[in-house]
């Protein structure tokens, strides 16, 4: 198997154990569970800018549109995008984060932006921000 076969076997054995640990814990979230997502985002991020440079935005689209399968998986892609910006948007609202600009992000990059949003709500969740308060 090439690299390129055992990216999404390894990418999705993260989400199981991930889903494992979710549905396993029993305790609510901890003040270090904002580093899972950055380190996820610190690993994606770089990954998808260096696709971007070597395949172009190009080939993001023809990869979506040249059948069912890639109609599905891009329909999957915006629908869990728009499933977690929906449920996260409360909680970053609450630590007095920007929606407007982090949604624009989200809208432009989907998880490329969603995960630091997630990683930075649950930073802030730890920290105690309330509603109202500047943001650090």
């Amino acid at each position: 198997m090439t690299p390129f076969q055992w990216m999404p076997i390894g990418a999705y054995a993260v989400v199981v154990g991930i889903v494992l640990i979710v549905v396993l814990r029993n305790a609510p979230h901890g003040p270090r569970d904002w580093i899972a997502p950055l380190v996820a985002s610190l690993l994606f991020i770089p990954f998808s800018g260096y696709t971007v440079f070597v395949e172009g935005l190009g080939l993001f689209w023809s990869n979506h549109t040249n059948n069912l399968s890639g109609n599905q998986v891009w329909f999957d892609l915006v629908l869990a995008t728009a499933a977690g910006f929906y449920l996260l948007a409360p909680r970053a609202r609450a630590v007095g984060m920007n929606l407007l600009g982090w949604g624009i992000a989200t809208m432009l990059t989907a998880c490329v932006a969603l995960l630091p949003m997630l990683s930075r709500v649950l930073w802030l969740e730890g920290r105690g921000a309330v509603t109202g308060s500047t943001p650090p």
